[in-house]
């Protein structure tokens, strides 16, 4: 199935080390990210995220933002790039679901608390896992802060080709490998984007359950 075949090259480059190579590699493709100076930008980050967040972050405060930075983790465990992130924040609020590091509790909390504080937020940027972006979207809107997230969904061809990307922005379909990833928060069709996620995973399990094997035979 070509699905699982997806997923098997995709934990191939998870798991090479320093040194190891691929024989081709096509990209980037889709709209870099915006960099300019807003003013003060929130930047949300959840779990693998940081990885993202990190030089967008970077690129934003080397042009004159003022930036105010909130990592999620469910566990202290899971924390990477903790002092990446701090060296190009003015301020780093760190979250874990659990309490063992930080705050207790999601990410949403101490942003709708830094939306809420004297002085303009001029825009958010927010990464991470699709249900934690929509409710950062959620909480910025009674605020009218322009909000940018970061889409995921299942790609298969990335070049715009295949289709399975697809969103709904605005009430436009949008293809997330070429016209995104980063789309406007508050236009973004979560429940439909959510329901899309969902669609093969069972597919996903028989893919993970084969790698597994086979990494185990060699």
């Amino acid at each position: 199935m070509v699905f699982m075949e997806v997923g098997k090259t995709t934990r191939k480059l998870a798991t090479l080390k320093a040194g190891e190579s691929i024989a081709n590699f096509a990209g980037p493709l889709g709209v870099p990210t915006h960099i300019e100076n807003f003013g003060t930008v929130v930047c949300v980050s959840g779990g693998f995220a940081t990885a993202i967040i990190v030089p967008i972050a970077q690129a934003l405060k080397e042009a004159g933002n003022k930036i105010i930075s909130i990592m999620g983790f469910r566990t202290k465990d899971l924390i990477f790039w903790e002092d990446r992130l701090h060296g190009v924040s003015d301020e780093l609020i760190m979250t874990t679901d659990d309490g063992s590091y930080g705050r207790e509790g999601v990410v949403t909390i101490p942003l709708k608390e830094v939306l809420e504080r004297p002085g303009k937020v001029n825009r958010v940027i927010a990464i991470g896992p699709t249900v934690m972006m929509k409710f950062s979207s959620l909480t910025t809107r009674p605020f009218g802060v322009d909000t940018i997230v970061s889409l995921n969904p299942i790609m298969v061809d990335g070049t715009g080709m295949c289709g399975v990307c697809r969103v709904t922005v605005g009430g436009a379909t949008r293809f997330t490998c070429v016209d995104g990833p980063d789309f406007d928060g508050h236009k973004v069709d979560w429940d439909e984007l959510m329901a899309r996620q969902r669609t093969y995973l069972e597919e996903e399990k028989l893919s993970l359950e084969k790698w597994q094997q086979e990494s185990s035979g060699r």
